[in-house]
């Protein structure tokens, strides 16, 4: 029987999206203040700088990702010097602007009543910056302690020790089939896909079940709960 729901962060629980595009659009008006040479650097380039960056780090902590793509942007208008106080514009604006999905709170207030509730990220949105200051009985970070990012199986045994109970007891839910879905299901948790795209499902994953919002949870539970009990009451 379940006991602990575990959430990711980014795109799951928080509307992660306007938030790095209004600390971009900060540091863009910030360079444009500082040196006539940005006014050819455009939102674009900046988005495909932490592209970039994070598809050769994917591995680093975010906050590195960031501040390495930051430079790259910065590089562009030779403002290299400015590296600090740009970062720290970027990350006071992109906290600022963070909040989770309206779904959210309402959701985890029906949902602590039965179940433990968790929070593990790869990502540096930290619940008590992000709108979800007390929602969780634990938060997990990767990168702290040495905990490595998703999918890493590590990562996943790391959620199990936090939830104090065995593997098979712990749902994760998350937006990312890869490191969601497939990974928690390789450590033997249960995984919900929480699809709120509405893509389609390859047909070689499976998760436990799937979700537009955090607000059908709840009701995909209670079916989820009824299913296990049918099935155990049939073993004799």
């Amino acid at each position: 029987m379940l006991t602990t729901i575990v959430f990711d962060a980014d795109e799951t629980l928080i509307d992660l999206r306007p938030a790095v595009t209004g600390g971009l659009v900060a540091v863009l008006e910030a360079m444009r203040r500082l040196t006539p040479a940005a006014v050819d650097v455009s939102l674009a380039d900046l988005e495909l700088d932490w592209a970039a960056v994070f598809g050769e780090s994917m591995a680093a902590p975010v906050t590195e990702i960031r501040r390495a793509a930051l430079a790259r942007s910065l590089s562009r208008a030779g403002l290299d010097a400015h590296l600090d106080d740009i970062a720290a514009l970027f990350f006071a604006r992109r906290f600022a602007l963070t909040r989770p999905f309206p779904d959210v709170l309402p959701a985890l207030a029906v949902l602590r009543q039965r179940w433990t509730l968790g929070f593990a990220t790869n990502g540096n949105s930290r619940a008590e910056r992000c709108g979800l200051a007390g929602e969780f009985a634990f938060e997990l970070y990767a990168h702290e302690n040495g905990l490595p990012k998703k999918p890493a199986v590590e990562f996943y045994a790391a959620v199990v020790e936090a939830a104090g109970v065995s593997a098979s007891r712990v749902l994760y839910v998350g937006d990312s089939l890869e490191h969601d879905v497939v990974a928690a299901q390789r450590a033997g948790l249960r995984a919900v896909w929480l699809n709120r795209s509405g893509l389609p499902c390859p047909a070689d994953v499976f998760p436990d079940g799937q979700v537009s919002t955090v607000a059908e949870l709840p009701g995909l539970l209670a079916d989820m709960a009824g299913e296990f009990s049918a099935d155990h009451s049939r073993v004799p």
